[in-house]
């Protein structure tokens, strides 16, 4: 099958599965696993934080970042098609005990504007905003970046009203590679940062959260209260030493194979496909057809997901070549109206 329902079914390189035996490991409970160390001091690194801490999922590295950074009863603005509204079960709700102050970004992208518009002061029965949450690239938006210059513009905004900031970086690493950028460009000005390794970069398993020495130990044991504490994790904390040495160049790959993909969808009638700056497609359909268009593509050998009854997304990543991308354009050309 070729899989193009998202960038985390991708599976370890032999480099990273040769690392991973190889692992010198310690408790990290007690912080003695030396590989872990390797990782989160190479992620500190790259990112332009002090510290870091590796965590099992990008979930828990969202949510531990919005425990440590909000109290409970406040409130946090955030685009309400981002991840930690879509796809993280209320956790903020259930775990942190704050709600989402929905923003619209048709693009994907807040603006300062929308910010500065949404705050209230807090009064006897109102809450106020202590927090904002960006999410580069943006998943549901189809993967859209958003570029330096505007996330500092967020960054002052949101230093200018009193909030902190946090980042969901799952894919930063294609955010970064798709404007020729270090990802540190795109972070400095944040409270915290979360990026993933299991998505385009192949690792098995695997999120880290960047911040300040401080914030990052009492994110340690926030870890440890959601279950996130782990012992010999060196065994998968290597596989993302191999990804950081080998992995965030070749993602510029995965964007030209989207590109490619898009092409083909582009045009059709009774579709719009959105603008593919990375390794994301969305195409919206007229009608509710997408999970009959999935079910033929299965038939076909191509995976890909229905989103809801009219949006379809296909992902690229490392376990598709250029020509299972071209067979699964062809057999999608074949599947959709001409005219």
């Amino acid at each position: 099958m070729i899989d193009l329902r998202s960038d985390t079914v991708t599976r370890p390189t032999a480099v990273m599965r040769q690392a991973m035996a190889e692992a010198k490991v310690g408790d990290d409970l007690y912080g003695e696993d030396p590989t872990v160390n390797r990782l989160q001091e190479e992620a500190a690194r790259l990112l332009g934080f002090e510290a870091a801490l590796f965590v099992p999922t990008g979930t828990m590295g969202n949510e531990i970042a919005i425990r440590t950074l909000t109290e409970r009863g406040d409130q946090v603005l955030v685009e309400e098609r981002s991840h930690v509204v879509e796809y993280e079960l209320s956790g903020m709700a259930q775990l942190s005990g704050v709600v989402p102050r929905l923003l619209r970004a048709e693009s994907g992208i807040l603006s300062p504007e929308a910010v500065r518009g949404a705050l209230k002061t807090a009064t006897v029965n109102r809450s106020a905003a202590s927090l904002l949450v960006l999410e580069n690239t943006h998943n549901l938006a189809g993967g859209v970046v958003t570029p330096v210059e505007e996330m500092r513009a967020l960054f002052a905004c949101a230093r200018e009203a009193g909030l902190r900031v946090h980042v969901d970086g799952a894919r930063l690493w294609n955010a970064a590679v798709a404007l020729g950028v270090r990802p540190v460009d795109l972070v400095a000005g944040a409270d915290t940062v979360m990026v993933t390794l299991s998505k385009g970069l192949c690792c098995p398993v695997g999120s880290l959260l960047v911040s300040s020495r401080e914030r990052i130990e009492k994110a340690r044991r926030v870890r440890q209260l959601f279950g996130g504490g782990m012992r010999q994790a060196g065994v998968i904390a290597a596989a993302g030493l191999v990804a950081f040495a080998q992995m965030i160049p070749r993602l510029a790959e995965d964007h030209e194979k989207a590109k490619h993909l898009a092409s083909v969808l582009d045009g059709r009638p009774g579709l719009r496909v959105g603008a593919v700056e990375t390794n994301i497609v969305i195409a919206r359909f007229d009608e509710p057809t997408v999970p009959d268009l999935v079910v033929a593509l299965k038939a076909r050998g191509v995976l890909g997901t229905a989103m809801d009854a009219r949006t379809f997304r296909l992902v690229t990543h490392h376990d598709v070549s250029a020509e299972d991308c071209d067979r699964a354009a062809t057999i999608l050309g074949e599947l959709l109206p001409a005219d």
